[in-house]
């Protein structure tokens, strides 16, 4: 089996570099209504970016998202949230040791969902 996790984004383009220049992620397919991203470190670990207003969304969920959140694991947190501030993304939480042994800081994509950057402390 093989999870594929699909964000919805009003703006592929700017959701795209987000991705790209935050973690690193490779773009594999790019189109006018889907880009198809991987792990720079396993690229068969997949991520999806559609178009919101795409016919293949159903109406009922092209809303922002709500109740829901993606979490990226990389091998240093601090790292990432130098360059997050470094692209002037909009900060949730600062980086924070939490009770189960992970460091992470919340920032939001282009499209609003919420991302969790963390690694193991």
């Amino acid at each position: 089996m093989k999870i594929l996790t699909n964000i919805c984004s009003n703006n592929l383009s700017e959701s795209k570099l987000f991705y790209v220049d935050l973690l690193g992620f490779k773009v594999k397919y790019d189109s006018d209504w889907y880009v198809q991203l991987c792990s720079p470190d396993e690229p068969e670990i997949e991520y999806g970016l559609i178009q919101r207003d795409h016919d293949l969304v159903p109406k009922a969920f092209q809303q922002l998202p709500n109740g829901m959140y993606v979490t990226f694991v990389v091998s240093n947190v601090d790292i990432i949230y130098e360059k997050a501030l470094e692209l002037n993304l909009d900060i949730v939480q600062k980086p924070t040791n939490e009770f189960y042994g992970q460091r992470r800081f919340l920032t939001k994509d282009p499209s609003g969902c919420l991302i969790d950057i963390s690694s193991p402390f």
